[in-house]
């Protein structure tokens, strides 16, 4: 699903079973040594939809490991997102020629928990979602930021906070705008605002931002 809302000369790769449990490379392990079940089998998914994505552009098994906000860390002029929620995951990986940044990401297709909404969607975002037939716009919201935030950080090396943009979205072409309401000079982050596009099914949301080189 998440190949649909992507340029053509992005590469990407969505977890089959097998990647759930798949080898990690010795300089990913220490990544999960310490961690649950759940997150070793979530983090071993995304590595390897990232290595196989990275085998598509000339990088064959090329360990993914994390930068300081456990970021994953990709070959020298290549960029690159991953996502994962219950049952999925995915990665992306383009050549910095092709695209400046990119980010996906996707969430459970159901209403947010209680109190997030809130802390996720700016006062305009819950009005037009509460206009739109379904219970998924929050969550929607809430994954569009996701992939704002993965295409946003490697480019402006700033914190975004989910609050910090605000989308509009047009449901018939499944695509959204998000403003950048943070002051950031333009020779920094010129896309403002970004463009992105996203997809819904019954059982999740999907989105993608791919900022243009």
């Amino acid at each position: 699903m998440i190949g649909t809302l992507l340029p053509a000369r992005a590469v990407w790769a969505e977890a089959t079973d097998g990647d759930w449990t798949a080898p990690l490379r010795s300089e990913e392990e220490p990544l999960v040594a310490r961690a649950v079940d759940k997150r070793r089998r979530e983090f071993t998914a995304g590595r390897t939809c990232a290595r196989r994505a990275l085998a598509r552009l000339g990088w064959p098994d090329f360990p993914v490991v994390a930068g300081p906000r456990r970021e994953p860390v990709w070959p020298p002029d290549v960029v690159g997102s991953i996502t994962h929620c219950p049952g999925y995951c995915a990665a992306v990986a383009a050549r910095r020629a092709d695209l400046r940044s990119v980010g996906i990401d996707a969430e459970l297709s159901a209403p947010l928990p209680e109190g997030v909404a809130a802390m996720v969607c700016t006062e305009a975002e819950r009005r037009w979602a509460a206009e739109l037939p379904g219970d998924h716009w929050p969550a929607l919201v809430f994954s569009a930021k996701e992939s704002i935030y993965k295409a946003w950080y490697p480019v402006a090396e700033r914190w975004l906070d989910y609050l910090d943009a605000e989308l509009t979205v047009d449901p018939a072409s499944g695509s959204f705008t998000a403003r950048i309401l943070l002051p950031v000079e333009p020779a920094i982050f010129p896309w403002n605002p970004l463009e992105g596009r996203f997809a819904v099914t019954a059982e999740r949301v999907f989105t993608a931002v791919a900022i243009p080189a």
